[in-house]
């Protein structure tokens, strides 16, 4: 058998296989959840669709490779999907349960009296944290909440509460805010073309770098903040973008301050392209492409402060550019889907509440 680890997130009884390569297993549920979620996935993703709606809809779900079964137990069947957070060094995860109903058409008087008194809010808010894990820079260890987190967050604590997802110990990512509001943005907007399927009790799994790392950055093909970092300027730890500011620490190995290095860093770099620079109040700052090619981009009004001016280049991003964080929002559970031939307005709405929360997070 193959070495998967166990990775247990939302639901307590029911257990997500990691595998290396980039998959992961969930188990199927007992009738009638688990058909339907396997049954919703197969008409996606089958061969032949040619829905343009559903071709759309892929983009926004994980990827998936078909069902397995484990040779010692053929009776277990297990959904064999892409591990979203694969790609990523130190995954933040929060799961979000979206909809203005968590109980489907079908449950019954019980079932929905169980639902409602989960989190009485759900009709008026849209959504609920089902849980969250956060990377903090600071310790180098992850903080986790549960659902009785989200569950006691109320009308007046929901923006507190949604942002310390965000929160790495130092500072707001504001960054990775941003990615996110684009990615459930393009999810709200498939959603308003739709009226084929209603979802009910389905989530969006939210996910953005942790690390001061780039998971995307490869060791050959480091940009500008790279390669003062590789000749000894700054440890990995010394420069944390936040908010678009640099927060200043002393760094105790040589007892000088990040400011003084990014001085130093800056310095270098101007003489070096001095002639390309038409005065001192504006300054082109160039990012490696390729490690061969430059790309220059007009800063202005500099006046003196380095650090405002080159945050964007330390932080490995394009000046100009917002979206720097390295993210995904990808839906998940699909065991209550149904047929229908109007818009999910509950879903809408939860979507379109969800991104005025971070929204307002991100303004703040």
């Amino acid at each position: 058998m193959q070495a998967f680890k166990s990775q247990r997130w939302k639901q307590a009884d029911l257990c997500i296989l990691q595998h290396p390569d980039g998959t992961v297993l969930k188990q199927l549920q007992p009738p009638p959840r688990g058909p339907r979620e396997l049954e919703f996935y197969t008409m996606v993703y089958a061969a032949d669709c040619a829905d343009a709606v559903l071709l759309e809809l892929r983009k926004h779900l994980p990827k998936y490779y078909g069902v397995w079964s484990p040779p010692s137990a053929p009776n277990d069947v297990y959904l064999k999907l892409e591990d979203v957070t694969h790609k990523f060094n130190k995954p933040c995860i929060m799961d979000v349960k979206i909809g203005r109903k968590s109980y489907d058409p079908f449950a019954s008087a019980e079932k929905i009296q169980q639902q409602v008194s989960k989190y009485p809010l759900m009709e008026e808010i849209g959504f609920l944290v089902l849980g969250m894990r956060v990377y903090h820079l600071h310790s180098d260890s992850y903080e986790t909440q549960n659902q009785h987190y989200g569950r006691g967050l109320t009308k007046e604590t929901l923006k507190e509460g949604v942002s310390k997802f965000f929160h790495n110990g130092f500072c707001l990512r504001k960054d990775a805010v941003a990615a996110s509001i684009q990615k459930v943005e393009k999810i709200l907007q498939w959603f308003e073309n739709q009226k084929q399927l209603n979802f009910y009790a389905s989530s969006l799994l939210f996910v953005y770098e942790g690390s001061s790392q780039p998971a995307t950055t490869k060791s050959n093909d480091r940009t500008l903040a790279g390669r003062f970092l590789s000749k000894g300027a700054l440890s990995d730890a010394d420069v944390l973008e936040c908010n678009n500011n640099f927060h200043l620490f002393s760094s105790p190995a040589n007892g000088t301050s990040v400011g003084k290095s990014l001085s130093k860093a800056y310095s270098r770099h101007r003489k070096l392209y001095a002639k390309k620079h038409q005065s001192q109040t504006s300054l082109k700052v160039e990012t490696l492409e390729q490690d061969n090619g430059w790309k220059s981009m007009s800063q202005e009004h500099l006046n003196g402060n380095v650090l405002s001016q080159l945050e964007k280049v330390f932080y490995h991003l394009p000046a100009g550019r917002q979206e720097i964080a390295e993210a995904e929002v990808r839906m998940i559970d699909f065991a209550h889907v149904f047929p229908s031939n109007t818009v999910d307005e509950g879903y809408v709405y939860g979507l379109k509440h969800l991104i005025a929360v971070l929204r307002s997070i991100l303004d703040s």
